[in-house]
């Protein structure tokens, strides 16, 4: 976790803010505090270690207390019966009677069992459920990454929504001035009234684009409380609408990805589970020891002894002993268990190296996306000055009277899509960069970077 460690250390420097307002570093917090997926995650670390506590109680003797009293006929017949559990077993001589008086019968003890070594086996149990622990771990670090990069792209998409809104909201601005301006001069009959119906419907479309981008902020804003947990959550851009340092980035290491990370703990919990398993076909030792009394109403002869007699036990016995068992025909199992998983064990690694190859696909894409994005950055200033130029231009000439709403109208609209577009070109790039620390399995560049 050393690496989270460091993360929520540069969070818990980030700046301040109001209950509802969050800068990126903030927003990132919260999630890693508040998303309910980390605390599944929590919890199933701990149910692994509860299971690797589990797996070292083989180690530990088995005892085993008894005690009984019944009230039974005392019947017995000479023969064999093979093993099952629905007939009680009886002890003593074949007496040759067949009546139904009852007798007491008692009896209380106690079994030791415990298995001195066992060729690695218990080991090898506790060695998997560790396995087990370190993929749940793994399984931890890699949601705890999936839910910062998800919290910090719902971040920027927010900030997109929020200043589409004022490109948006700038655009109907300039249409009600157009529009207030033409319905005056056709009042005056200075104009005709097809150029107020024309502006009229430039400044109707104008709000139709301001509502989608309230709409989109909305949504944006419902994306990260879904992650934060905040309500109504308001963002500040800080140095996301600014053009980020052009570094190169460096070379990609898969293995410093929480994916390749969990992966290679799934490998290693079906390796140490396949361990289990070649250490499975071994004799099994048992020490054992036993004390043990018993008590009956019915004497040798069958006779009834009477009154309580056997109620309570009167004879007892001890016992001392090795018991080896040792199952040979679950060999052919075993090495069918052991060749599937083999042949899990290979399947996963692929799918570790697939992981690998779709990281350095996302990290291609996110460079290449940085690229783009640059290079759009660049032209559109050159876009929005010239937009700009274009609305003074048209409405000097359409106040001149030699140019039409048409002009007037698609300058405004060109003007508005610049200013979108400019904005939309700078977060683009943190965008990028944001893809490309999520490839790299490090958001704390991103994050610092953006905190400045």
């Amino acid at each position: 976790m050393s690496s989270w460690n460091s993360l929520l250390a540069i969070l818990c420097l980030a700046g301040a803010a109001s209950a509802q307002t969050l800068s990126l570093p903030q927003a990132i917090e919260k999630a890693l505090h508040n998303y309910p997926a980390i605390k599944v995650s929590q919890e199933q670390i701990n149910a692994s270690s509860a299971a690797i506590q589990l797996a070292r109680t083989a180690y530990l003797p088995r005892i085993d207390a008894l005690a009984q009293a019944n009230r039974a006929t005392r019947n017995n017949v000479f023969g064999l019966l093979l093993p099952q559990s629905v007939i009680p077993s009886m002890s003593g001589p074949v007496i040759g009677s067949n009546n139904l008086g009852s007798v007491w019968g008692s009896a209380l003890g106690g079994l030791v069992t415990w298995e001195p070594f066992d060729f690695g086996l218990r080991d090898a149990g506790v060695a998997a459920a560790t396995a087990a622990k370190a993929r749940q771990q793994a399984a931890a670090k890699k949601t705890e990454f999936e839910i910062a990069a998800a919290t910090a792209d719902a971040y920027l998409t927010l900030i997109a929504a929020q200043e589409t809104v004022k490109a948006a909201q700038a655009g109907v601005d300039r249409a009600e001035v157009v529009t207030k301006t033409i319905g005056a001069q056709v009042n005056a009959q200075l104009r005709p009234g097809a150029d107020q119906s024309r502006a009229e419907a430039e400044l109707a479309a104008a709000r139709s684009q301001l509502i989608q981008a309230q709409q989109a902020v909305e949504i944006s804003a419902a994306t990260l409380t879904q992650f934060t947990g905040a309500e109504s959550p308001a963002v500040t851009p800080g140095a996301l609408l600014q053009l980020p340092p052009e570094e190169a980035p460096a070379s990609l290491n898969p293995t410093a990805n929480p994916s390749i990370a969990e992966q290679n703990a799934v490998i290693e919990q079906a390796q140490a589970q396949l361990r289990t398993l070649e250490r499975s076909w071994f004799p099994r030792f048992y020490l054992q020891g036993a004390a043990y009394a018993r008590g009956t109403g019915a004497g040798v002869n069958g006779q009834r002894l009477g009154g309580l007699n056997g109620l309570g036990p009167n004879v007892q016995d001890y016992a001392v002993g090795l018991t080896v068992t040792f199952p040979i025909m679950d060999i052919a199992a075993l090495r069918a268990k052991e060749a599937a998983q083999s042949a899990t064990i290979r399947g996963q690694a692929a799918r570790a190296e697939q992981i690998a190859v779709d990281l350095k696909a996302q990290w291609n894409r996110a460079v290449a996306t940085v690229r783009g994005a640059r290079r759009i950055a660049a032209n559109t200033p050159t876009e929005v000055r010239a937009a700009h130029a274009a609305v003074d231009q048209a409405t000097a000439r359409y106040q001149a009277g030699l140019g039409t709403i048409d002009d007037l109208a698609e300058a405004q609209r060109l003007f508005t899509q610049a200013e979108i577009d400019d904005v939309l070109a700078r977060l683009g790039i943190w965008r990028g960069l944001l893809g490309i620390a999520a490839a790299a399995g490090d958001l704390q560049p991103f994050i610092a970077e953006s905190s400045r």
